[in-house]
Parts: structure tokens; sequence; C-alpha cells
């Protein structure tokens, strides 16, 4: 067991089950605390995905013809060891990504419960076996796709990695991983705690990098599946790319999720629950509230939200972003929204933490009276920053929500089941919350969005992932010779 985080000085890729230097060219791994250099990168190229794809290849055979049983047990034993290290897991996301210790710590148990999901495919994926006519058996078979690859982001360095590689790797492919470069530290652990679970050599590969090695993932034609995870922007380019080349792709995008709040709401239930979803993970994540939709008279809700964000202090309760660009970028979207006419509220603006004045961090804000065709109410900003748009009915709310281009989460806080019923049928969201900040199903349920913020069928999680990562293998069969001919025959 594990409590210290050891840091390598520099990252190498994970090919057939050993750390494997590239020739590329390296980056600087900066933490977002303090802004001091932790690590280097490898910029990998076409190259070392091809060393890691032909490992994959090798050791595929072998990995797929065991029993589903037999390769959870792998698991079982690996969902073990994050539970036995998760002080040293929880350090390394904290220092690569910035999040708070409680945030980490949670971010971890969240890929424990991911492992336990995996390890129940036993007891969910049943094939399905049917007589269809006398002494005439159907059956279908889930079989895994081969070599496939999985995108992941900086926001959750740790769990994203364990929404696909524990599912696909069960399921009996052979995975290679792309960490984000900005946050490569925690995938390396992960290999390491693979391979001491037991895991075969090349069944899990890790390829850093960036722009480069995602180009070569999505054009590569022995991988036949990508999972990916980041903004919208990109997930598009990489959802065009990976199809044209004929594979299965989901790719998530960003977010701008809606928080309806109607009179009727319970003032102090939902300003903890606005408030802790726009600033929890420093605001970087994908289900964060981002705009909050007043329905008439929310005045005294505002101001019982004004009170928690006043709360938050950076570098203790509030953890920092993720680089000096998304600082800066952030306070941007506050400063023009505030010469378009909103009003700032709580200033998160230029904030420091005592020691750490080279880190990265942005407090609280909340911006009131702003309009839907300001920048900050149409963009994902990703930082601990909630717009207050005014509405004078649900109708109208729900008209703002529907306009907006992205389509991950909404949610409604009101005590009124018709309006709550209304919200859930209307809002054009993937996921909805009533009186939930964060509405992010738990497994068995998938995760996964709409319009703009899901690229691709199925969801990235749950049981939806299943028919992602494998494939339908349909068998007819016949023994009785006296069965008259038929079309079946």
């Amino acid at each position: 067991m594990s409590t210290t985080a050891t840091i390598p000085t520099s990252i190498k890729n994970f090919i057939n089950g050993s750390f494997e230097q590239s020739h590329n060219e390296t980056s600087n791994v900066i933490s977002p605390l303090d802004g001091s250099v932790i690590s280097s990168v490898p910029m990998s190229g076409y190259s070392d995905l091809d060393l890691a794809v032909n490992a994959a290849q090798k050791a595929y055979p072998a990995w797929s013809s065991k029993t589903l049983k037999e390769r959870v047990q792998i698991f079982f034993r690996y969902r073990q060891l994050l539970e036995a290290n998760i002080e040293e897991l929880t350090k390394l996301v904290t220092l690569e990504n910035g999040k708070t210790y409680s945030e980490a710590k949670a971010e971890v148990e969240k890929s424990i419960e991911l492992c336990e999901f995996a390890v129940s495919m036993p007891q969910i994926l049943t094939n399905e076996v049917q007589e269809v006519s006398s002494g005439v058996e159907c059956r279908i078979d889930r079989k895994p796709l081969g070599v496939v690859a999985s995108i992941s982001p900086f926001n959750f360095p740790n769990m994203v990695p364990h929404w696909t590689v524990p599912n696909a790797i069960v399921l009996g492919n052979c995975m290679i991983l792309k960490p984000s470069e900005i946050v490569p530290l925690s995938a390396v652990r992960m290999a390491e705690l693979l391979k001491e679970a037991g895991l075969p050599d090349g069944v899990f590969n890790i390829v850093h990098g960036g722009k480069e090695i995602v180009e070569a993932i999505c054009d590569h034609l022995d991988i036949k599946a990508v999972s990916f995870v980041g903004s919208t922007k990109v997930a598009k380019i990489v959802y065009k790319r990976a199809t044209s080349t004929l594979k299965r792709c989901v790719a998530l995008g960003g977010a701008k999720n809606h928080l309806i709040v109607l009179p009727d709401a319970n003032p102090e239930m939902t300003a903890n629950n606005v408030v802790a979803s726009m600033s929890g993970c420093a605001g970087q994540r994908c289900m964060a509230a981002a705009v909050m939709v007043g329905v008439d008279k929310v005045d005294h809700i505002v101001e019982r939200m004004i009170k928690e964000a006043k709360k938050i202090i950076p570098g203790d309760t509030l953890g920092s972003v993720i680089s000096k660009e998304a600082k800066e970028r952030i306070e941007n979207y506050i400063t023009e929204a505030e010469k378009a006419g909103a009003k700032v509220l709580v200033d998160g603006r230029n904030a420091t933490v005592k020691g750490k004045d080279e880190g990265f961090y942005v407090g609280a804000t909340i911006v009131d009276y702003v309009t839907p065709d300001m920048d900050i109410a149409k963009e994902e900003v990703f930082g601990p920053v909630i717009s207050i748009i005014r509405a004078k009915d649900l109708d109208e709310a729900l008209t703002i929500e529907n306009n907006s281009g992205y389509g991950n989460a909404a949610a409604v806080f009101t005590q009124n089941g018709g309006f709550a019923r209304k919200v859930i049928e209307r809002a054009s969201a993937g996921m909805i919350g009533v009186n939930i900040g964060v509405p992010v199903p738990r497994e068995p349920f998938p995760f996964g969005g709409w319009n703009d913020s899901k690229f691709g069928v199925c969801d990235i999680t749950g049981k939806s992932s299943i028919e992602f990562w494998t494939q339908n293998k349909k068998t007819s069969v016949k023994w009785n010779p006296e069965a008259r001919t038929n079309w079946m025959s």
C-alpha cells in the first residue's frame, strides 16, 4: 500500500507491459496548484501508436478467448489495489489537476465504483437463447471488437479513463489509452496497478501526446472503436475523422447546463446545491451548473447563494483551474459580461493563495442580469462561475434552455411536481435533475448528453457501454433431422 505519490521526472509510454521511451519531443507537466514543473511527457507520433497497436493485436487472441468470469477476476484485484492506494492516487489527482483533497478522493472513489460495475458483467451480460421453432434454437453472444482506444480529458485524470478502460477490457477488447498530456500522472499509475493485478502484457497500453497522436488514433485502420471526452470543437473533429475510417466513435463534448429555479424552491437546499454545482472541481466538469434561470421572484434564493459563494475559499475549499490560460479566459468572460451590462454579485477575479502565488486560481463568481445573447451565457466558461438569467415564467425559462446548442444536463428546483414534470419532458438535455445540481446517473445507468454535447450512438458508461464495446454474433442451430424442411433449413 502506498500513500506517497511518486512522480517520474520523465514520463514514458506504456507498451506491452513496459514503460518505453518515445524519441519525440517532450512537453512540461505543470501543477496548477503553484505553477511548478513536475515532470515531462512525450509528444508521441504514429510510430509510437503503431507499437502499441501491434502489442494489443498480439495480446488480443488469448485475452478475448478467456471467459468473461476469468477476465473480471483481474479487475476484482485491481479494484482492491485502487482502494489500497487511494491516498496516493488522490494526491496525484490534486497535484496534476488542482482539485481539493476531498474532490480528488471522491474522483478515485468513483473510479472504484466504475470497476464494481465492470466486475458485475457476468451478472449483467447474459446471452440470449430461445427456441424459435420446434427443434430450432437461436442465440445471441456478445463478442469484443478487437483493439480499441480511449482519449481522455484533463478534468478527471483518474475517473474518466475508468469510464471506458474496465468495461472495454472486461468485455474482451485490448485498449490503448491516450490521456491528456496536461495530466498524465494518474494514467501511469493506472498502468502499474493493472499490471500488478495480473493483466496480461499488451492488453492495456498508454500512448501520451497531443493533437498528432489523437489524429493517429482516428486514422489507424487496426483500431476498431474510439471514445473521446473533451471540448465540443474537438469532439466534432474526432467523430468525423474516426468514422471516416469506418470505426465506431462516441465523442463527448462540452456543456452549458441550465438550472431552472422557481420561486417555490426550498431556499437553503437550492442555494447550497446551485453554488456547489457551479464551484465543485473549480467548475471544470461537464456537469457543472453554468446558467441559473431564475423564474419570477427568486431574489431571496440569490441572496442565499451570495452568502454561500462567499464561504468558498480558493486554495482551501476551492481548487485551482488547470492553467494560466484557463484563468485568463474565465476572467475575461466575467469582465466582458460586466461591460455588457451584467452585474457581478460575487467576484472571483484576481484570486490568490498565500504561498502559491504562481498558482491558477479563480474564486467563486456569481454574475446576475445576464442576457441570453452574451458570450458568458452561450459559451462554455469551464470555471467556478454561474450566470443568472431572469425569466418571467417557466415557459420562457425552458425556451432559454432549449436554445442552448449544448444538451448535457439540465435541472429544476421546485416543490411542485407538475412543474418538475414539465421540465423533465421539455428540457433538451440527456441528463435531468430535480432538486439536484449535478444530475450524474450512477451505474448501471449510463452517462451521456444530447445535441452538441455528444456525437455518436450509445452512452459512454453503464449498460449502454456494452453495446458500444461489443458486437452481436447470432447463431441458429437445428439438431433434429426429422424436422421438416423450411426456410430456415
